[in-house]
């Protein structure tokens, strides 16, 4: 992608790729997840406890943050010497090709950072000051992730925090008040689908990575049970969905076994790759996949 073309430093479409739309169906993921769980149990209160307004607040700040997260680690992977403009396999990146320059980014990283902050804050009328704490949590951790958990092996977990239980749970709460089981495993759910996406992205980033000194999950498993661990999070997702079925939603159950069946094929070419930048195609069907996930998921919870 874009190979040949001269992209002007600090021009539109520079900032453009360096907030990197196609990860936004990550963030819309677990609060579409979210807002259907709500708006389907909304139905067993009395009165209109449901608000829109609240849950495209939800929507917004997660994209804020994930554009946000983007850029922290864009700037901070070109100064940490892991974006190397000869050996990345991976789309290439604004500071590493000189699209952006570092003073433009650290900048926009102040901007985008107080654009979330200042989209979220309402969300606090309807959740809580409790919401407030959350909300600082995501904007600290989206700073830790890049520059210490993603090399210590723990960027994973993360994943399943602020894109599983975070997103999900907060995105109920907001409506209804409280949290149940059955929005805890589905945040959990959503956070191990979420996280195939990491998964092949270090897989393919393997060996720059434990030359960078980069402990990824990956590096610290090795190839072949990270292919392991890859389809084992479809499964996961999976069995965890069983709990739809057991409290009234069998459809949101039912419909994602479409996105196993993808998932099932992607982890196959995978496999059949390897390795090299072949697997950025594997990177793309993943994206796809968690999206449709959650569009499986969301429709089977509200036609129930």
């Amino acid at each position: 992608m874009n190979e040949g073309v001269r992209i002007k430093t600090n021009s539109l479409r520079a900032w453009l790729l360096a907030a990197r739309p196609k990860t936004l169906s990550g963030a819309a993921v677990p609060v579409m997840i979210g807002v259907s769980l709500a708006y389907s149990d909304a139905r067993l209160y009395d009165g209109d406890v449901f608000s829109w307004t609240a849950a495209l607040l939800c929507l917004l700040f997660a994209f804020a943050m994930q554009i946000d997260a983007n850029l922290i680690n864009d700037f901070f992977d070109f100064v940490n010497g892991t974006d190397d403009v000869e050996t990345r396999l991976g789309p290439r990146r604004a500071c590493a090709q000189g699209w952006v320059t570092l003073s433009a980014m650290k900048q926009a990283i102040a901007a985008t950072t107080c654009a979330a902050c200042v989209i979220g804050l309402p969300l606090a009328w309807y959740g809580g000051l409790e919401m407030i704490v959350v909300g600082v949590a995501c904007v600290v951790f989206a700073f830790l992730y890049t520059t210490v958990f993603s090399y210590r092996g723990m960027g994973d977990l993360l994943v399943l925090l602020f894109f599983g239980l975070v997103p999900v749970c907060c995105t109920y709460y907001v409506q209804l008040h409280t949290i149940t089981w059955e929005v805890v495993l589905a945040s959990l759910a959503c956070g191990l689908v979420i996280d195939a996406l990491l998964i092949v992205n270090n897989f393919r980033d393997r060996d720059n990575d434990r030359l960078a000194g980069k402990q990824t999950l990956v590096v610290r498993l090795g190839p072949e049970a990270a292919l392991q661990l890859y389809f084992g999070v479809g499964v996961g997702a999976m069995i965890l969905g069983a709990t739809f079925w057991m409290h009234g939603h069998p459809l949101a159950t039912v419909f994602p076994l479409l996105y196993f069946v993808l998932h099932v094929f992607t982890y196959l070419r995978i496999k059949r790759i390897y390795q090299g930048k072949a697997l950025n195609l594997c990177l793309g069907e993943t994206a796809r996949n968690i999206f449709i996930y959650g569009l499986c998921v969301s429709i089977g919870l509200l036609l129930c």
